[in-house]
Formats: C-alpha cells, sequence, structure tokens
C-alpha cells in the first residue's frame, strides 16, 4: 500500500512542491508501552475525526499530500496497525506533520483494547 501511494503522490504531486515523502507501518508489538505482554488487540477509529485532522495537516504549508489507513478489528501480534503517508517540499515541513498526526491519530482518533 505504500509503495502505490509513493507512487501516486510522485505522479500527482507538482514538482516544485515535493522533496520528501516519510511513511510510517505501525505494526502490533507482543509487549505494551509498560512492558506487559500483549497476545491481540482490538481496534477501531472515528473516521471523521481522522479525514479531519487529514485535511487540517494537509492546509499547512509545504505539505503536498498525506495519505493514511487504519486497520480495524482483532489484530494479532506482527499485524499492520496503520500506514500513513506525509510528503512535502522540505525536511522542516514534513517532520512537524508527521509527527503531529501519527500523535493525534494514536491519542484522539485510535481506540484500542490491549489483550
Amino acid at each position: 500500500m505504500i509503495e502505490q501511494w509513493i507512487k501516486e503522490i510522485k505522479r500527482e504531486a507538482p514538482a516544485d512542491s515535493l522533496g520528501m515523502i516519510l511513511s510510517h507501518n505501525g505494526i502490533v508489538r507482543a509487549t505494551s508501552k509498560e512492558g506487559g505482554q500483549v497476545s491481540a488487540m482490538t481496534l477501531s477509529y472515528d473516521k471523521e475525526k481522522l479525514a479531519s485532522a487529514v485535511r487540517e495537516y494537509k492546509r499547512r504549508e509545504g505539505i503536498a499530500d498525506i495519505r493514511v489507513w487504519i486497520n480495524e478489528g482483532h489484530l494479532k501480534i506482527g499485524d499492520d496497525i496503520m500506514f500513513v503517508c506525509v510528503a512535502g517540499r522540505f525536511r522542516k515541513d514534513v517532520l512537524p506533520v508527521f509527527q503531529e498526526l501519527i500523535s493525534e491519530i494514536k491519542t484522539e482518533i485510535v481506540r484500542e483494547e490491549e489483550r
């Protein structure tokens, strides 16, 4: 999916607006942030909040495109949680948006239950 997005972004974005594409592939880990054992997780997300966040971040100076896919349902260790691509002109434009968007997705948009 990420490879396809990158091809599409390169083809569709104006050449003067594209100098960097960052991608993220979140994966279900075997341990929680606190160090506890995880066997699986159930994931859902607020689609309207995600669409709104993507629209807002796309308006930022130097951002050419943003793509996000979030997996829903029962996920096992090693399953993909999400893919995120942020494309733009310069590192100074792309890095903050990339970091803020992923953080917002994890804290405000995704609902997860570890098992």
